[in-house]
């Protein structure tokens, strides 16, 4: 039996579709059971709670093979990093508890580093912990960066007709669809052809810049000449506080971040053949055209 935490998320739902389909006992944990109701409908079991909550996981952990976690992202905390701790301390407690034998986990390029890389520390922190599970078999997924967080740039373009952040326009680098991990994630829940304690680094098609970035979702929703900016550190902080509701702790972790991956410090990982997935940004500008349009 698999157990997917965020089970509705950009990740964990594709994923437990997969596993549905495979005709896997699936037990889903979400805060809604509406948003749960195609998996439900489709056979899961669903668990409403949060993965900070031991108890509450020991019981969803109770009989399972192998968890897929996540750790929720909290836009309010005073302490994000702190946060990430008590869930993934949680839900290692429970794995323990329950006797898990295999554990796949959502973490990030940059969760190598120790210190000075933001919202990415925490998932550092949560490696650590799984590992010092004893009898668990862990497997860090590292992705990069998400494709799907230009996305959120979609208000700006209509608004000001440009695209941007405080990435520089010109630094190439990895990005993946959400799907790619889903679909990664899925295959070796299925397998469980892992034993000890795994990083697999996922990279995207190719790596690509925010210049590039823009031409193409440019292309696609008919602005060629659609721009991207960059914004100073300072009015992106303020914007996160602002339109997001972000704290004053998230928004400066999330540019402590930006600035490491700036400075080139997140993705150290080589591209490989496993690391490599398939959808590129010619792709998902397709995505980026129907959301544009809703």
């Amino acid at each position: 039996m698999y157990v997917i935490t965020g089970a509705t998320g950009n990740t964990g739902k594709p994923m437990a579709l997969v596993l549905l389909e495979a005709g896997k006992k699936v037990r889903i944990i979400s805060r809604s059971a509406e948003k749960a109701k195609e998996l439900t409908d489709k056979g899961a079991e669903l668990f409403i709670g949060e993965t900070s909550n031991v108890e509450f996981l020991k019981k969803a952990f109770d009989g399972a093979t192998a968890v897929y976690a996540m750790i929720p992202v909290d836009w309010q905390t005073t302490d994000y990093t702190g946060n990430q701790v008590i869930h993934a301390k949680a839900i290692a407690q429970a794995l323990d508890y329950c006797g898990v034998k295999y554990v796949v986990s959502l973490s990030s390029q940059g969760a190598h580093l120790e210190s000075g890389s933001g919202v990415v520390l925490g998932l550092h922190k949560m490696e650590k912990t799984f590992d010092n599970v004893k009898g668990l078999n862990t497997l860090h997924l590292r992705p990069s960066y998400f494709m799907e967080n230009t996305l959120g740039m979609i208000g700006l373009i209509k608004e000001a007709g440009i695209m941007g952040s405080p990435l520089k326009a010109d630094l190439s680098m990895p990005v993946i669809a959400t799907g790619d991990i889903a679909e990664y994630a899925a295959k070796r829940l299925l397998a469980l052809d892992f034993e000890g304690h795994n990083v697999q680094d996922l990279l995207g098609a190719r790596n690509v810049n925010y210049n590039e970035m823009a031409k193409v979702y440019g292309s696609a929703i008919g602005k060629p000449d659609l721009n991207y900016v960059e914004f100073p550190y300072a009015d992106f902080k303020q914007s996160l506080m602002g339109q997001m509701g972000a704290s004053e702790n998230v928004a400066d972790n999330y540019n402590e971040f930006i600035q490491a991956v700036n400075e080139g410090k997140i993705t150290e990982a080589k591209r490989t053949e496993e690391s490599t997935t398939l959808t590129t940004i010619e792709e998902f500008a397709h995505t980026f055209k129907y959301v544009y349009e809703l």
